[in-house]
């Protein structure tokens, strides 16, 4: 039987000994180089994996560590840590303080539990705090009156960019932090009223989905189902507004409020 409260002190000593880490690192530890995907990677990444994979597998020998930089691409074992050790990495190599570690534990494709640190904000969200703070108000019950946080929109892809162009025209605002977890924490704090993630990877939004979660919201994947990992888009949000975005966002009826790309304006028929 897991025990999930030993299970998060586990993940609180890794991302201490990643942030500890990080801040004892050099400049040069930021130097960005490119992935054959083409997605930005610093030495940095693959040292906090190493640091905080290291604390896991010596204090739950039993359970694998998933992690971003040495992901092999393998079916996930029913159990699992996820881990992005610096998530939001465009972020950090340009000294922005927007990126975070994020660090979940997960059965059978569901988060379970999660710890995010931005240690540039010196802040940490964690699942499981006993007396922590209440779940975030709901401050919009519309597209047209909410704060969306969208991240994973890469570049270039014209039909993309006409569909957030139509989500931006709908929403009260649009914010693109680059930070998956990041974007999960503020819906789950309540500085954002609802999140899209675009082509999320489990170690991206777990600890995020565990969070926002425990914190009331609801997270969903394609389809509308409750989000589990390996789902192509991510919603967050209070329920009713987040099935509106993702309604929007996937495959709405044609007709009048359409545009070429089927995203549909909410005041459309």
């Amino acid at each position: 039987m897991r025990d999930l409260t030993a299970l998060l002190t586990v993940a609180e000593q890794a991302a201490d000994a990643g942030c500890g880490w990080l801040a004892r690192a050099g400049e040069e530890w930021s130097a960005r180089s490119f992935k054959p995907s083409g997605e930005e990677v610093t030495a940095a990444d693959l040292e906090v994996e190493r640091v905080m994979s290291q604390v896991l597998r010596r204090l739950t020998p039993g359970i694998p560590v998933i992690g971003e930089e040495s992901a092999t691409g393998r079916p996930r074992p029913p159990r699992c840590w996820l881990l992005d050790p610096i998530d939001g990495t465009m972020n950090f190599a340009r000294g922005a303080p927007l990126h975070a570690l994020s660090l979940a534990y997960a059965e059978d494709s569901t988060p379970l539990l999660g710890v995010i640190d931005a240690p540039a904000l010196g802040r940490r969200w964690r699942t499981g705090a006993r007396n922590g703070p209440s779940p975030a108000p709901a401050r919009a019950r519309t597209v047209s009156e909410a704060v969306i946080g969208i991240t994973g929109t890469g570049s270039g892809d014209d039909r993309l960019v006409r569909r957030i162009g139509l989500l931006q025209s709908a929403a009260y605002r649009i914010r693109m932090q680059g930070a998956m977890s990041l974007d999960l924490v503020g819906v789950a704090e309540g500085w954002l009223d609802a999140c899209l993630c675009l082509g999320p990877k489990p170690w991206d939004v777990a600890a995020g989905t565990a969070l926002a979660r425990e914190r009331g919201k609801t997270v969903l994947g394609a389809g509308g189902a409750e989000f589990t990992l390996g789902s192509p888009v991510l919603v967050a949000g209070e329920e009713a507004l987040a099935r509106q975005i993702l309604g929007m966002w996937e495959s709405p009826p044609a007709g009048a409020g359409t545009d070429p790309t089927g995203l549909r304006s909410p005041e459309g028929p």
